[in-house]
């Protein structure tokens, strides 16, 4: 149950009883009223906008309508106060019982709780990671890694039927280099002496595979021609770097339930049946593309090509599929990668991509568009840079690629927890600081340390309640008069509890799984304060000493806490700690 969602059916009901009483015009379109968190706390335990949105419709003034909205709402004995503020703001206090009862209900739910079916009969496709492959995933495939697989959580929980997809872009000419590279490897193998010419990769990571080939042909490829060797070196090497690919997903702990190859789509057909189905829309069309502006590059000439008109579906220019010489552009086999997505029957479609792709984002979107007649959206996520330091110092590159840090020496050094929930922090279009001795700091100002150390001192407390005798099991705490729980601040704490679904629902609207972490280190933070003011307060505290009775009551509130602490890591792919090390 989200709370906020039945109090907000309370309150159309109420406007309901109002059309019929004659107090409201029948038939009032209420889509627009909610009911939300105030933003000031003081303000009350929630806040509708009711009055001032139906007050034009309704052709009365805001403060009527909230004033009568009260008076009905009153009489709920759910609503301890109605009380109108400002133009005609309504804010509402809910009875110490309702937050009791919450409590009663997380614990009965356990993980379920904020489960939403907001969701419910549609599927999702995500596309991530995607990486060239061509070797190790560097630290920004990391952050589009966790940031995919996080959204396919909380997209999950929220009710989607969700499908994590890689898309291998195994049909392009980086292929043929990585394959050149690995023969490099191989004769190297072979005890030749060799140098990596411009363009190769001369990444360590590729030793392993130009051995592990001279193990399985032997001396077959030396000194033979490229035509001879390409091809299976090719294949051979993909496959390398896939396993190598899946290997750093695990160490990060993401799964992809399908792997879709790009180099599937060519001689197929399929490039052709999607082209085919934006000809039958009149969607192409053979001409000339405008030169680009400013200065024209040296080997600049007009060539007729066939253009897909992307300018119908809200792009700035017609977009070419196929160039001149009558092969495809590099857009040609993504349209098809996306038409066959639509044929699959998802109902929404999500990219996740590096920022040096925005450029991309208007073409695809319109493709998706035309091929679906509208029916299918396309979000486009795109990740922006992370910049590694210590000490205030950039992070050199990786010795083993050569060229960048990669993921995986990002895991060994902080472990998947840290990175997954750090690389959390900041929204995906936002820069983000990743510092290896900030992440893993034992203060407040890391927010990893700060979630997990919150769950592991309510796992203490129920360690130290069950010496004491209490049975800490989550039913037989649900089954305890909770009446105990009253205080100001620990009722504070609950309603921080109570817009947990309501923050899983939004994260999954706008694609915003960050959202997720701030919650949690705000969550934590609470249950931190109320710790403290333990310390002074003995009734705040969670251990009544000598009173088993009362200290079930006052852990059931800890261990609701625990419950959408573990709730929300699990969103994130961080396991809670029991104990801090």
């Amino acid at each position: 149950m989200n709370l906020f969602d039945d109090i907000r059916s309370t309150v159309l009901d109420a406007l309901d009883a109002m059309g019929r009483d004659g107090a409201l015009p029948p038939g009032l379109d209420v889509s627009a009223v909610t009911v939300e968190p105030p933003r000031d706390a003081a303000h009350g335990d929630m806040a509708t906008n009711a009055a001032m949105v139906l007050a034009k419709p309704a052709g009365k003034k805001p403060r009527e309508i909230a004033e009568a909205l009260a008076i009905r709402l009153s009489d709920d004995p759910r609503i301890d106060t109605a009380e109108v503020a400002g133009p005609g703001f309504l804010n509402l206090r809910l009875a110490p019982a309702v937050w009791q009862g919450l409590v009663v209900q997380i614990l009965s739910e356990g993980a379920e709780y904020g489960r939403s079916a907001l969701g419910k009969g549609k599927r999702v496709n995500i596309e991530f990671v995607s990486a060239n492959p061509t070797g190790p995933m560097h630290v920004g495939h990391t952050r589009g890694a966790v940031f995919g697989d996080a959204l396919a959580n909380v997209l999950s929980l929220a009710g989607y039927e969700v499908t994590r997809e890689y898309y291998i872009n195994d049909g392009g000419a980086q292929v043929d280099v990585l394959a050149r590279s690995v023969y490099l490897r191989y004769l190297e193998a072979h005890g030749h002496d060799v140098a990596f010419a411009d363009g190769t990769y001369p990444g360590d990571y590729l030793i392993d595979v130009g051995q592990a080939l001279r193990d399985l042909v032997g001396d077959a490829y030396v000194d033979q021609p490229e035509d001879v060797w390409l091809a299976p070196v090719r294949e051979f090497a993909t496959d390398a770097m896939l396993t190598l690919i899946r290997a750093d997903l695990a160490a990060l702990g993401v799964r992809m339930d399908s792997f879709f190859s790009e180099k599937s789509l060519y001689g197929t057909g399929r490039i052709e049946a999607a082209l085919d189905a934006l000809r039958s829309k009149g969607l192409l069309y053979e001409g000339v593309l405008e030169p680009p502006k400013g200065k024209l590059p040296d080997d600049w000439e007009e060539r007729e090509q066939t253009l897909f008109r992307s300018t119908a579906h809200g792009d700035d220019l017609d977009r070419p599929v196929m160039k001149s010489d009558g092969s495809w552009t590099y857009f040609a086999p993504d349209i098809a990668y996306h038409y066959d997505k639509i044929t699959r029957g998802f109902d929404l479609l999500i990219d996740v991509l590096g920022a040096d792709h925005g450029g991309y984002v208007k073409r695809m979107k319109a493709a998706v568009a035309a091929l679906s007649d509208g029916r299918v959206p396309l979000e486009v996520k795109l990740m922006q840079l992370v910049k590694l330091t210590r000490g205030g110092e950039p992070v050199k590159m990786s010795k083993r690629a050569g060229t960048f840090v990669t993921l995986r020496d990002v895991v060994d050094q902080v472990g998947p927890d840290v990175t997954r929930f750090v690389m959390l922090t900041r929204k995906n279009d936002a820069p983000l600081d990743f510092d290896f001795d900030k992440v893993l700091e034992q203060s407040k100002e890391n927010p990893v340390f700060y979630v997990q150390y919150a769950h592991a001192r309510v796992c203490s407390v129920l360690r130290k309640a069950a010496d004491m005798g209490v049975d800490v099991a989550d039913a037989a705490l649900a089954g305890q008069d909770l009446a105990a729980i009253c205080h100001p601040a620990e009722l504070s704490v609950i309603r921080k509890l109570a817009e947990w679904p309501r923050t899983v629902e939004i994260a999954a609207q706008t694609g915003e799984p960050h959202r997720i972490a701030f919650y949690l280190y705000d969550l934590a933070s609470d249950l931190h304060a109320l710790w403290n003011r333990g310390n002074d307060q003995t009734e705040l505290r969670f251990l009544q000493e000598d009173d088993v009775s009362r200290t079930a009551a006052k852990i059931a509130l800890p261990r609701a806490v625990a419950v959408v602490i573990s709730a929300g890591l699990a969103i994130l792919g961080v396991t809670p700690m029991e104990e801090m090390r």
